[in-house]
Formats: C-alpha cells, sequence, structure tokens
C-alpha cells in the first residue's frame, strides 16, 4: 500500500493515549514510506496526526470542504492540500487517493466515513482493505454492535469479516495487507476445492 486514508477526530478526546495512537500512526506511516491521506485539518487528533506524519518525513495530502478552508481549519503546510466543495466530494476524493483505509478514534464523522467505505467494500465500489485501530479498547463496543448485527440475521458473517481491527498498528497494517476481498476469497476457495 502505498497510501492509507485515516479517518479519526478534529477533537483530541480525553484520553492522552488517542492523541498518541495519531501521533504513533503518523510517524510509523512516514518510516513505512507510506503517504497519508486525511481530512486536512489543523487541530485535535487531525493535526496531530499530520504534524507527526510531517515531522517524521511522510507526505501528508489533506482533503477539506470548502467551508471548513474558510473557518480557518485547514492544515497549511501539507505536501498537497485539495479544496473540494462539500464533505460527499471529500469522502470520494480521498477514496479515490488511498490504497486502505483506517479510523482512529473519532466522533460521528469518523464513524459516518468508516461505515460508508465498509458500505462501498460490500456493494463492491472497490476491494481496498478497511480496519479499525482499536486504542485502549475504544473501538470495542462497536464491534460488538457489528457482532449482534450478524446474530440479529442484519449483516452476512462474511461481510462482517470485511472489517479489520487490532489494537496495535504493526499488526492491523499486516492484516491489511494479506486482506482479499470476499469474492476474491471465494475464487481461492473454489480454486483449492479443484485441486487434487
Amino acid at each position: 500500500m502505498a497510501s492509507i486514508a485515516i479517518y479519526c477526530g478534529a477533537s483530541s478526546g480525553h484520553d492522552p493515549r488517542h492523541l498518541d495512537a495519531a501521533r504513533n500512526t503518523g510517524r510509523a506511516l512516514a518510516q513505512r514510506g507510506i503517504t497519508v491521506v486525511y481530512g486536512g485539518g489543523r487541530v485535535g487528533m487531525m493535526g496531530a496526526l499530520a504534524d507527526a506524519t510531517l515531522s517524521a518525513g511522510g507526505r501528508v495530502i489533506g482533503v477539506i470542504p470548502q467551508r471548513l478552508m474558510e473557518r480557518e481549519a485547514a492544515h497549511r503546510e501539507l505536501t498537497e492540500l485539495h479544496v473540494v466543495p462539500d464533505m460527499h466530494t471529500r469522502k470520494a476524493k480521498m477514496a479515490a487517493l488511498a490504497e486502505g483505509f483506517i479510523a482512529l478514534p473519532g466522533g460521528i464523522g469518523t464513524y459516518d466515513e468508516l461505515f460508508e467505505i465498509l458500505t462501498w467494500l460490500q456493494l463492491g465500489y472497490h476491494r481496498l482493505p478497511v480496519g479499525v485501530l482499536n486504542v485502549a479498547g475504544y473501538f470495542d463496543p462497536l464491534l460488538a454492535m457489528l457482532d449482534r448485527t450478524v446474530s440479529e440475521g442484519f449483516l452476512s458473517p462474511a461481510t462482517r469479516a470485511m472489517l479489520l481491527a487490532a489494537d496495535e498498528l504493526p499488526d492491523l497494517l499486516t492484516q491489511m495487507e494479506r486482506f482479499l476481498p470476499a469474492d476474491a476469497e471465494a475464487w481461492l476457495a473454489a480454486k483449492l476445492r479443484q485441486e487434487p
């Protein structure tokens, strides 16, 4: 993966481990030569992610809606900054620039981005890995809710398995590198059944 879109909060949250995770993620991706694609903000988790990536010599591409640009919320020292007309365009542009997607702790905007890109994967609009970095158990309730969704019959186990999760970034990146979309997995299973 040459680039990963990171979804995370414009706030820092109360737990300092969340902000540390944003910084550590930025540094780690820079060290691996992976470009960070994110929402273009200069504050909270987003700002910490961008600053740490840039400080480690990495590339950062921001995508920010015009409305937030006008409020001076944009990070002005990025490798690239794309100003787009609205949130829908922002999400599509980030998806076009990325080869994988990771959600860090954040609020409803982060959840919105995560579930939209996961839905696109389910529907076959892309075939790229989607994961959550489960910092300090932040996503435990969300993962449990998805399991409940499966048990209630609203989500297939195969679709549930599309969302990767790990407590540590190296583990998540390993899962992402090994990711096979559901149709590719089905093809591989059919091939293995044909083996003598």
